[in-house]
């Protein structure tokens, strides 16, 4: 009798445990994904009270999480623009902070990846976020990027007076005015162009305080070089614009995709089937058509390295 009690037991143990193994994937399933994106980043992703969210990443989220079958929950934050900032120890806080899961949008260059140099950082501004989150310094994790899903590069705008000059290279700008961005990349790049050859025909505005698109669209300039999702950008809310498109990117660019903690390589791997899939139906390029975004397929190196080595040895 005692035997078989026992045996009774043992299949009941054994009914529990496959009930609760069958079940798994369904709890999986309704855990929220929580990606991170920046508030203010059109046509990559936008944010702004009493309005619906918009852009190419906020898109992208809600296909990654169909595909995932999770519900989605989108923590916005705020990047500035100041010395002090930076976007690798801003994201590795979110997402160290459990603020998320995934990071939108994250520029895979080596300078990004590295393990970090110090042990704690400050979050970023970020929806919801209370006075304590703001002095608060967060101990970070290593991160980890998914394979890339969009290509960013540096494009010549070229003004009223400018738009059917062809620009098949940097040199091709010699004898316009260009205005730049002062302590950018592109700045950079144009300054230190072949020994300094376009410095007399340049002149700076300050990020942030002066609006570069703006001022070549009333003629004070003839061309600029900036990321090519800004003018994407520009054209959306400018549909009349007299600005013109070169179509000519620098060889030197960044990919783009979600970045994560290496303490999570199962999400990473489901993120990257999810991509590999949607890629694979066109969907990527069908929601950044949607978006008003220029897409760019993603391109060797995955990892972009040392950049300024780069421009300087043009």
């Amino acid at each position: 009798m005692r035997t078989a009690t026992k045996a009774i037991g043992a299949v009941a143990l054994l009914a529990t445990a496959l009930t609760a193994l069958s079940v798994m994937p369904a709890t999986a399933s309704d855990e929220v994904l929580k990606i991170c994106l920046d508030e203010d980043l059109p046509p990559l992703s936008l944010h702004r009270r009493g309005a619906p969210d918009s852009g190419f990443d906020v898109a992208l989220a809600q296909a990654m999480a169909k595909e995932l079958n999770r519900p989605l929950q989108i923590q916005w934050f705020e990047s500035k623009l100041d010395e002090d900032s930076s976007p690798a120890l801003e994201a590795n806080a979110l997402l160290s902070d459990g603020r998320c899961a995934l990071m939108g949008s994250y520029a895979l260059t080596k300078d990004s990846l590295v393990v970090p140099g110090v042990k704690t950082a400050k979050l970023p501004d970020f929806a919801g976020a209370t006075r304590d989150d703001r002095r608060r310094r967060i101990p970070l994790g290593v991160l980890t990027p998914s394979q890339p899903y969009v290509y960013s590069a540096l494009t010549v705008v070229l003004g009223a007076k400018a738009r059917d000059r062809h620009i098949s290279d940097i040199g091709d700008l010699n004898g316009l005015r260009i205005g730049i961005e002062s302590g950018t990349l592109a700045d950079a790049i144009l300054m230190n162009f072949r020994g300094g050859q376009l410095i007399d025909e340049i002149t700076h505005v300050v990020p942030g305080r002066q609006d570069l698109l703006g001022a070549l669209e009333h003629g004070e300039f003839d061309a600029t070089l900036l990321d090519l999702r800004r003018f994407d950008a520009y054209r959306t809310a400018h549909p009349d614009t007299t600005l013109a498109a070169s179509g000519y990117y620098y060889p030197i660019g960044a990919n783009r995709g979600y970045v994560a903690l290496a303490s999570d390589p199962a999400l990473l791997a489901a993120v990257n089937k999810a991509l590999t899939d949607l890629a694979a139906k066109g969907t990527i390029v069908e929601l950044a058509r949607d978006a008003g975004l220029t897409y760019l397929p993603p391109r060797e190196p995955i990892v972009l390295g040392d950049v300024l080595q780069q421009i300087l040895q043009k």
